[in-house]
């Protein structure tokens, strides 16, 4: 009977033992409550806790993706657009993870969202297109700072996509075309500006040195010959034929 008993007594303290054997992986931590209260938080390894005098929650500390959903924004200029997010965040401080809020995950992502909606709707369309690396570092330093008493660190959040009005869509690439038109005029523009002064600087190069004038008729001529063509218009300097004009005068023709 005494060795019925002994073995009895053995067995509870085994099957004592296993129900307080707890694993814990690299990346958990344990938050140890006893008797509801804080104890300490286990770091990963085997750890034993006391079974019916204290409770293991377990808190992951691995990098948390939060999908963000699509929010309806009116931006700053009073155009409605529709924004999605994603967060990256993890959990610092376990104890305050767990004691500090109730739900962290849902707690963040309720947060990010007001967050969102906040921070978009204080900027215009334009900013929002081009700027997304500002408005996304503005996002993740205010969700840090008030995620910060809960334990929580966000490391990242980006904007994933913008979602216009078709209306919208419309107008900016009407804009978007006359932009590119305007950039044509002006490169043509200026184009037509710079060719106008290195003729005007050739005139007068020609008009200081007559002979330059002879020397392009005579490349011009050369060119002209180099083409295959049955017909070929020789043109004749001014300075050549202008003592005939002279004497076709009326005033030259009196004169004389």
């Amino acid at each position: 009977m005494p060795f019925f008993s002994f073995g009895f007594l053995l067995a509870l303290v085994a099957i004592f033992i296993m129900l307080g054997i707890k694993f814990i992986y690299e990346f958990e931590r344990g938050v140890v409550f006893r008797f509801g209260q804080f104890s300490e938080v286990k770091q990963p390894g085997l750890r034993f806790v006391i079974p019916g005098v204290e409770t293991l929650v377990r808190v992951s500390i691995r990098v948390v993706a939060l999908d963000v959903p699509t929010q309806d924004i009116i931006t700053r200029d009073n155009v409605s657009v529709k924004v999605n997010a994603v967060v990256y965040y993890r959990v610092m401080d376990a104890e305050k993870a767990i004691i500090k809020v109730e739900d962290y995950f849902y707690a963040t992502g309720q947060l990010a969202q007001t967050s969102l909606r906040s921070i978009l709707g204080q900027v215009e369309l334009d900013d929002l297109l081009a700027g997304r690396d500002k408005i996304n570092h503005e996002l993740q330093k205010i969700l840090d700072m008030r995620t910060d008493p809960w334990g929580i660190k966000v490391a990242h959040v980006e904007i994933k996509h913008v979602d216009l009005p078709a209306d919208m869509q419309r107008a900016m690439a009407k804009q978007a075309e006359a932009e590119r038109e305007r950039r044509a005029k002006v490169i043509n523009a200026e184009g037509e500006f710079q060719a106008a002064t290195r003729l005007a600087e050739a005139a007068k190069i020609i008009q200081t040195a007559p002979a330059a004038l002879t020397l392009r008729y005579l490349q011009t001529l050369r060119e002209m010959s180099s083409e295959k063509s049955t017909n070929t218009i020789i043109p004749l300097p001014m300075d050549i034929i202008e003592p005939f004009l002279k004497s076709l005068r009326p005033g030259k023709a009196d004169g004389q």
